[in-house]
């Protein structure tokens, strides 16, 4: 069931950087009282939105079954805003990711404390966080943000969740290929002169975001419950223009995805499967930018200086707008680089499948999908009790 709403009011709100004089926020969900009292560390479990990227905030798609499940547990929960493509890009997104995580390891105890000692009729529910102790969980695009910060943060997280995450193989004609034919949740085709202000070269001339909510046409338009913020449909808009990977890497010219496209569709490669894949397009990747692609910095072996934590990784099989197979793919390089992973495929559930009205009801029951990843992120974080 959803978090009360008592428990959601009990959040407090931070500046965790400054761009630009745009603030970047975000939001502390306090351990369950009782779970975590003040002479104890608490430990954190990190969340970063998704969005594809392009739109959101730390509120979007807020999961309250794992927000519910971690705090009962003595888990101080964090929701992250992160700066959106375009303007920004993945380097600037990285740049966040590294600087919130910094904060929460850094900062944010005295800031708690202050704030207690500035508020104490508010009879704040007192607690520190454990900076040893973070999880980092992302779903969709948020995954990706997991596993950045797995690989470039300090300190690093010692446990990742990703639900239904990008990330996992970015080079696959789904990222680069144009789409003539409905591809993405059976949603129409978008027509690209409806977002001119967010194509190339237009978006750079974009101001700074960070927080862009979801919004959506009233029963009384022509087209009720239509996304009404354009940034909503601009990931699906670039997967359709094979030019997702250009946005986020903030590089139009030359084009990588234009690269990808032309290496794939030579009639001299071989035959399609992912280790030949890779093989082809890997080294396309500019070097300075291989930093924003996960798959390419993993080890082909176990390796004593690789630093990944364990990983559980959710995904629905009939997903279409970020596909199955990039967890299995991540699964299968996690493994081979002797890291702890686990991967659950939900037999026919889209994407965004944990936020359907079934969703509690159908993976919410004792022991089931929800209670597991709850489980897991407690296992690891040393977290009190069981969820």
């Amino acid at each position: 069931m959803p978090a009360s709403a008592t428990d959601l009011l009990d959040k407090q709100t931070f500046t965790y950087k400054q761009v630009q004089c745009i603030p970047l926020l975000l939001d502390v969900y306090p351990a369950a009282v009782g779970t975590c009292t003040n002479a104890q560390e608490c430990p954190v479990v990190v969340y970063f939105h998704g969005g594809g990227l392009t739109v959101g905030n730390r509120e979007s798609w807020f999961p309250h079954w794992l927000h519910r499940r971690t705090t009962a547990i003595g888990c101080v929960f964090i929701s992250i805003e992160y700066r959106l493509i375009p303007p920004s890009s993945g380097n600037e997104i990285l740049e966040d990711i590294k600087d919130a995580l910094k904060f929460v390891a850094q900062e944010l105890n005295s800031l708690l404390q202050d704030r207690r000692h500035d508020h104490a009729k508010a009879n704040l529910h007192p607690f520190t966080v454990d900076p040893g102790r973070i999880a980092v969980v992302g779903t969709s695009s948020g995954g990706l943000c997991a596993y950045l910060a797995a690989l470039h943060a300090s300190p690093r997280p010692i446990a990742i969740l990703s639900m239904y995450g990008m990330g996992g193989d970015m080079l696959t004609p789904h990222y680069f290929a144009p789409k003539s034919e409905v591809f993405f949740r059976g949603r129409e085709l978008l027509d690209p002169e409806r977002f001119a202000d967010y194509l190339y070269p237009a978006c750079q001339r974009l101001q700074i975001v960070a927080d862009s909510s979801l919004a959506y046409h009233p029963s009384t338009s022509p087209t009720p419950g239509y996304p009404a913020n354009p940034r909503m449909q601009l990931a699906r808009l670039y997967l359709q223009s094979g030019t997702f990977l250009d946005y986020y890497m903030g590089r139009h010219e030359p084009s990588l995805s234009a690269a990808l496209r032309e290496a794939y569709t030579s009639p001299d490669r071989e035959p399609d499967g992912d280790a030949s894949r890779a093989r082809l397009l890997s080294p396309l990747v500019p070097s300075e930018l291989r930093h924003l692609f996960p798959q390419l910095l993993i080890p082909p072996s176990k390796s004593d200086s690789f630093q990944w934590p364990p990983t559980f990784l959710v995904h629905g099989t009939a997903d279409t707008a970020i596909r199955a197979d990039e967890s299995r793919h991540l699964a299968a390089l996690l493994r081979r680089a002797g890291v702890n992973v686990t991967l659950r495929l939900i037999e026919g559930r889209e994407h965004s499948f944990d936020y359907a009205r079934d969703a509690e009801g159908a993976f919410g029951g004792e022991g089931g999908l929800f209670d597991e990843a709850a489980g897991f992120l407690a296992h690891h974080l040393g977290a009190e009790g069981s969820a």
